[in-house]
């Protein structure tokens, strides 16, 4: 009697199963993890967040030289404008404190500037205008170059002069000021449209320097002057005196010093100290 077979028409002989057993895809494992995808013990260090990369990336620094020196330049400049708006704040805070009538004396002595500079312009535009008109351009260009050669010798203190001004006078009994504060004062005039200046024996001119003398007292062009100090200044006095005593000026910086100040009006003030005309050794006239 045939026997019937018990294996399945695919060759199986697994017994109790009727067909062929089927195994389940095979899952890629990541290597280091286990079987819940938990990191295992052979892991590296965890990737880095956004955050991390960029504090790594900014410290420790990593500076060229071209860096270093425009990071120094910048820090300068920095400097520079912090100087300048602090100055210009102590100007705007001593002009804030002033007094109205010290503040009026101010915008007269910059209205009287901007006067005379006005002048010397229209005196200019009327000799151009008489050299151009004239039928003797010759003549007339000769005594406008006597009358120039006049106003320069007294700029350059080689010739006497004469006219309206002040005197200031610095009693300096316990030596305290200094050639520095003596140079303010020549500034100061100067500003205030002084024409003609003399310190004791002394002619100022544009060249002048101050400094101060071994044992006391202060070297004007190289000469010693002691106190008390004696200016004689010719200009307008109007303008000469008010410049003197503006608020945090000449007059009372020298009287914080325990100097004592006087400042005095004349109608005629001469200016007779000279200096003695030099040659120059290497400049020449254009015209020659």
């Amino acid at each position: 009697m045939p026997m019937s077979s018990t294996s399945p028409a695919n060759g199986d002989d697994t017994p109790g199963e009727g067909r062929r057993g089927e195994l389940p895809p095979e899952v890629p494992v990541t290597p280091g993890r286990d079987g819940d995808g938990a990191p295992g013990a052979g892991d590296g260090p965890a990737p880095l967040t956004g955050r991390q990369r960029l504090a790594q990336g900014l410290w420790p620094p990593r500076l060229t030289r071209a860096q270093l020196i425009v990071a120094l330049l910048l820090f300068v400049l920095g400097l520079g404008l912090a100087i300048q708006v602090r100055s210009t704040n102590d100007s705007s805070d001593a002009l804030r404190g002033a007094r109205q009538e010290d503040l009026v004396r101010i915008l007269d002595e910059l209205d009287d500037r901007t006067q005379r500079l006005e002048d010397e312009k229209r005196r200019l535009e009327e000799q151009r205008t008489g050299l151009e008109n004239s039928s003797d351009q010759a003549e007339v260009a000769r005594k406008q170059t006597a009358e120039r050669e006049r106003q320069l010798g007294i700029l350059a203190g080689t010739v006497a002069a004469q006219g309206p001004g002040i005197t200031l006078t610095i009693d300096d009994k316990k030596g305290t000021v200094e050639a520095h504060m003596l140079l303010d004062a020549i500034q100061e005039l100067r500003a205030a449209g002084a024409e003609a200046i003399q310190v004791n024996d002394v002619r100022v001119v544009a060249s002048t320097h101050l400094s101060d003398a071994a044992g006391g007292g202060v070297r004007v062009d190289g000469r010693k002057v002691a106190e008390p100090y004696r200016f004689k200044v010719i200009g307008k006095p109007q303008d000469l005196e008010p410049a003197l005593n503006i608020p945090g000026g000449v007059v009372q910086t020298l009287e914080k010093e325990q100097a004592t100040v006087t400042v005095a009006r004349t109608e005629k003030i001469v200016v007779g100290a000279l200096r003695p005309a030099k040659r120059p050794d290497y400049a020449r006239s254009s015209s020659q």
